[in-house]
């Protein structure tokens, strides 16, 4: 598997305020990653340095190209704010990641690409419900399908789980490694459901003390987290 992340004594500071040091790392093709570990470690820092949002104190994080082409990230947060008024459905919510283009309305190849991934989420039925009026377990589809709309490289997962109950959790996690696993993408799930990361992701990435370990997640258990609190 070829590298498509790949971080090189990545340090991140604000002010005086020091998250982590000198962190290197890899994540290649295909893989399925957990990044784990306490709240305020610094994982959503890690992940806007991924994307691209953040730039690093010192060190460098790569983001290399996939088919001679830059590499698409898809995201998925855990929640929007979402005004209870907003006239909003689904899938116009979920056409908003279609690109830019200089007409105002979709083209019947967009239309066909945002039906497409409706189905693919399971959210055809529900395309015209206000996303407001949406369940948890909905909006988070809702939130898949539209990362999913860029057709990305890395699709990653930022507590997307974390309010949902426990069905509903395992039934979005077989929905995104049957996604994941079909179109070859690779998976970053950051949580702190342990369960989860060891039934769904191969390896984890471990965030503590300023620093960060691996291993695989089949291997996670009280002796691998002892005294980290997640």
């Amino acid at each position: 598997m070829t590298a498509i992340i790949t971080a090189e004594n990545l340090t991140m500071h604000f002010g005086d305020k020091d998250v982590f040091d000198q962190l290197n790392f890899e994540i290649r093709s295909g893989e399925k990653i957990s990044l784990i570990g306490h709240n305020g470690v610094g994982k959503s820092t890690l992940v806007k340095l991924i994307i691209g949002l953040l730039k690093p104190t010192s060190g460098m994080i790569k983001r290399h190209e996939v088919n001679s082409r830059k590499i698409r990230i898809g995201y998925v947060p855990q929640f929007r704010n979402i005004d209870a008024d907003a006239p909003l459905s689904i899938a116009s919510f979920v056409a908003l990641n279609i690109g830019s283009s200089w007409h105002p309305w979709l083209t019947k190849s967009e239309k066909s690409k945002v039906a497409a991934v409706l189905e693919q989420t399971h959210l055809k039925e529900l395309k015209d419900r206000p996303l407001a009026l949406a369940s948890g377990g909905e909006r988070q589809r809702a939130y898949l399908a539209q990362a999913l709309l860029a057709n990305p490289d890395l699709l990653i997962l930022d507590e997307a789980t974390a309010s949902m109950d426990v069905d509903a959790k395992q039934e979005i996690m077989t929905l995104v490694d049957q996604i994941v696993t079909d179109q070859k993408m690779t998976l970053l799930f950051v949580s702190h459901d342990l369960e989860l990361t060891k039934q769904y992701t191969d390896r984890y990435f471990l965030l503590a003390e300023q620093k960060i370990s691996t291993g695989s997640s089949k291997q996670i258990d009280a002796e691998t987290l002892k005294g980290v609190e997640v």
